[in-house]
Formats: structure tokens, C-alpha cells, sequence
């Protein structure tokens, strides 16, 4: 029987979030070693408790896993090319979103591309 629904910004425990997406706790733990963007809070005796945004990329590397066809590897790709993309838009300073956005889409979809021709 589960419990009463926690507030959004809650800190989940493994068990529920794992509960949540359907998979065993092991393969958070295992998603933990493959993506170093996964980084729960580890409390006395490695309890790990997710944050609200540690949730939301569990969520997505579930959804590209499971739903979507990507592979481990395809996941740490694609994440890895956000993350610099990201990157290069700070670097670049606060200019106006539209002019922003196209090449870092660009950026995103070659990457995509490129991680499909390697995974093949």
C-alpha cells in the first residue's frame, strides 16, 4: 500500500524513486557509476536521497532507455554534448534567446547524428 504523496521539491529515497520509474534499485546505482550527472545526496550509511532534479534526469535516462532506443553509451553521449552545449551558451553570455538557440540545436542534433553513425 504506498504512502501518502510527498511535495515536489522532496528529497526521495532509491526505493521510491526506483518504485516510481518501475526498475530495481540496482540500476539507479548502476545509472550512478555511468552517468557522472547522476549525483544523489549520500547520507550515514550511503543512504542516497534524490533532489528534484536528480529525479527529472532519472526520469529522461529512463525514458531514452526505455522508450526512446538509446543505448548506455548513446545516453552518455547525449548528455555529455547538453552539458557542453550549456556550457558554450554561458561562456557566450546572455545575448538574446532566439539567436541562442538555433546553432545550439544545431550542435545538439549533430551530436545525435554522429553518436546514431557510431552506435551502428
Amino acid at each position: 500500500m504506498p504512502g501518502p504523496e510527498k511535495a515536489a521539491g522532496a528529497l526521495r529515497t532509491i526505493g521510491e524513486l526506483a518504485q516510481e520509474i518501475g526498475r530495481p534499485q540496482h540500476i539507479l546505482r548502476y545509472w550512478e557509476t555511468r552517468f557522472p550527472q547522476l549525483r544523489p545526496l549520500t547520507r550515514a550509511g550511503n543512504r542516497r536521497y534524490y533532489r528534484p532534479e536528480d529525479v527529472a534526469l532519472v526520469r529522461r535516462i529512463h525514458d531514452l532507455l526505455s522508450n526512446q532506443g538509446y543505448t548506455i553509451r548513446g545516453v552518455q553521449k547525449l548528455l555529455t554534448a547538453e552539458k557542453g552545449s550549456r556550457t558554450a551558451r554561458a561562456a557566450a553570455g546572455t545575448a538574446a534567446a532566439g539567436s541562442e538557440d538555433k546553432p545550439g540545436l544545431k550542435a545538439v542534433r549533430d551530436s545525435l547524428a554522429q553518436a546514431l553513425d557510431d552506435d551502428s
